[in-house]
C-alpha cells in the first residue's frame, strides 16, 4: 500500500453476527481525522474488526491503538515476568527462549470473557497484532453481546434487570491463579469488581449482557444455589454459535474488538507451534447501566 490508499476504506461485514474487514488502509501510515471517523463508526456497527495484510512495528501498533483514546498499560499475568520497552504492549506467546516463556498465556484454551471486567474501570477496547501464528488452532472467538441481550426471553430478562454481579479477579481467562491471589471455594467470597449485569455502551447507546466471565462469578445478594443457576442459564445462551464470529489468524492481522459489546475467546494448539502477538488496550471507564435505554 502506498499513502494514497489511505483516503478510502471499504468495510465488509462478516456475514455473521458480528465483525467486518476494513480494507484499503495501510496503518503503519497516517490516517486523517475523516478517515478515522469511518474507521470508528465501522467498529460502533460492527464490534470487532479486522485489518489483513498490516506490517507494523511497535511504535506504529501503539499510534494507531492511541487514536481511540488513552492506552492501559500491560496487565500482570499469572506468575510471568514479562520485560518490554513498551509498557503498553502485552506480549502474547507460548514461546520460550532458554526455558523462559517471552509472554502470557501459553499454548492453552481461553474461556469466554471479557478484559479486565473484574476492575472497576474496564478498557473500552482491545488491539491484537499477529505477528507469529500456528500452522492449526490458537483461532480467537468473538461474541456479539448487543444480541445476546436483545434475544434472552422476557423472562429471564425481567429477571436480571437491575442486579449486579461480582467479577472474579483470582485468575486468568486460562484458568491459572493470577500471581498473589489465594483459592477461591465460595463465589461469595471472590475479590474482584461488581458489575450490572446489562451494560449500556456509551456510544450507542445500547444494552449488552455484561457477563465478565464465569468461574466464581456471583450475582449479589442472591442465595448460592440461585446464583448459580441464573448464571448458567444467561451463559447457555449467550455463548450459542448463532452469536460468534471465528477469527482465523494470519501473519499481519490486526484485530480491533470492542470490550463494551463483544466477548472473546482463544482455542489451544500445539504446544510446539509457535504463536506471538502484540496486544494493547484503550483505557475506559467504569460499566453503567441506563434505565432510559430500551
Amino acid at each position: 500500500m502506498d499513502a494514497v490508499a489511505n483516503t478510502k476504506i471499504t468495510v465488509i461485514p462478516s456475514g455473521a453476527a458480528l465483525a467486518a474487514d476494513v480494507v484499503g488502509v495501510d496503518l503503519s501510515l497516517p490516517i486523517s481525522a475523516e478517515l478515522f471517523a469511518q474507521i470508528r463508526q465501522a467498529w460502533n456497527d460492527h464490534l470487532v474488526l479486522r485489518f489483513r495484510g498490516q506490517k507494523l512495528d511497535d511504535p506504529a501498533f501503539l499510534k494507531f491503538a492511541r487514536l481511540f483514546g488513552e492506552l492501559d498499560k500491560a496487565p500482570v499475568h499469572a506468575g510471568k515476568d514479562v520485560v518490554n520497552p513498551f509498557p503498553e504492549i502485552t506480549v502474547m506467546s507460548n514461546i520460550k527462549v532458554d526455558g523462559k516463556s517471552i509472554g502470557n498465556l501459553g499454548n492453552y484454551e481461553a474461556v469466554w470473557h471479557t478484559d479486565m471486567s473484574y476492575n472497576d474501570l474496564c478498557p473500552i477496547g482491545s488491539a491484537l497484532y499477529a505477528l507469529e501464528v500456528p500452522p492449526v488452532g490458537g483461532n480467537t472467538g468473538f461474541a456479539n453481546m448487543y444480541r445476546a441481550y436483545d434475544t434472552l426471553p422476557a423472562e429471564l430478562k425481567r429477571e436480571i434487570m437491575g442486579k449486579t454481579c461480582r467479577h472474579d479477579s483470582s485468575r486468568n481467562s486460562a484458568g491459572e491463579l493470577r500471581k498473589g491471589a489465594k483459592e477461591i471455594t465460595d463465589p461469595r467470597e471472590a475479590p474482584g469488581a461488581i458489575h450490572p449485569i446489562i451494560r449500556t455502551h456509551p456510544e450507542t447507546h445500547k444494552n449488552a449482557l455484561f457477563l465478565g466471565r464465569r468461574q466464581s462469578a456471583y450475582i449479589i445478594g442472591m442465595p448460592l444455589d440461585q446464583s448459580e443457576d441464573l448464571l448458567n442459564r444467561l451463559w447457555a445462551h449467550a455463548t450459542q454459535k448463532e452469536f460468534e464470529w471465528p477469527q482465523v489468524w494470519k501473519v499481519g492481522d490486526l484485530i480491533l474488538w470492542d470490550n463494551r459489546s463483544a466477548m472473546h475467546r482463544r482455542d489451544a494448539f500445539d504446544a510446539n507451534s509457535r504463536r506471538l502477538m502484540h496486544r494493547t488496550q484503550i483505557k475506559g471507564g467504569k460499566p453503567y447501566f441506563d434505565a432510559a435505554v430500551a
